[in-house]
Parts: structure tokens; sequence; C-alpha cells
């Protein structure tokens, strides 16, 4: 259960984390907000975001790290972190930004990302 509940909120990190850093270009093409909004407003806009992800990230971590009694080592965490964070941009970019194509070697990188996963489970 606990390794579930970390992935989870591992998950919802990553969504928050993908439209606070990427979501702002979106505003764009909806109009809430456009290329003359100031810098810091764009940014403030992304940290409030952010400080979204960081309240699943930092718990997942937690609950999630062997040294806590959680299933998984640092690295595990980590790797789990980097192919979530690729498969929840893809999803993203495929649903709010349809002009953007994917190409072979976008799935070359997932690949590689799963391989990744698979060798920091290895024993």
């Amino acid at each position: 259960m606990t390794a579930f509940l970390t992935i989870l909120l591992l998950v919802v990190s990553n969504v928050f984390m993908t439209f606070a850093w990427y979501g702002h270009l979106k505003m764009q093409d909806l109009k809430w907000i456009d290329h003359t909004t100031p810098l810091f407003i764009v940014i403030l806009i992304s940290w409030g975001i952010a400080l979204l992800e960081y309240c699943c990230q930092v718990p997942a971590n937690r609950i999630g790290f062997s040294g806590n009694g959680g299933p998984f080592t640092l690295m595990q965490l980590k790797v789990i972190q980097e192919a979530l964070t690729l498969v929840i941009f893809t999803v993203f970019t495929v649903v709010f930004f349809k002009g953007e194509q994917l190409h072979w070697n976008h799935l070359a990188a997932g690949v590689c990302l799963i391989a990744a996963v698979y060798f920091v489970f290895m024993k």
C-alpha cells in the first residue's frame, strides 16, 4: 500500500509540476495571459502551482524512502519520478498542445527511461 500511495503522490506531483513549468504557455493560447504579461507575474503563478507539487512530492519521497520504512531506495524514487515525468509530459503535450509532433526519437527516449526503471530495480 505504501508503494501505491508513493507512486500516486508522485503522479499528482508531476501533473502539478508540468502545469507549473509549461502551463503558462497554454495560458497564452487561451488568452488568460499574453506575451506582455510581466515575467514576475508568470513566475508567481507558476510558484503557486509548484507549491501544490511540493505538497505531494515531499510526502511521496518521505513515505516511499526505505530509510523511513518505505519500499524504495533513493535512486529508485528518482528514476520512478523521472519516468513519470516523461509519461505525464507526453500526455500533457498531446492533449494541450495538439500542434506538437511526437517522433520516433521521443519514443526511443521513453524506452530508455523504462529501461532505466528496470535497471534501477535489478538486484
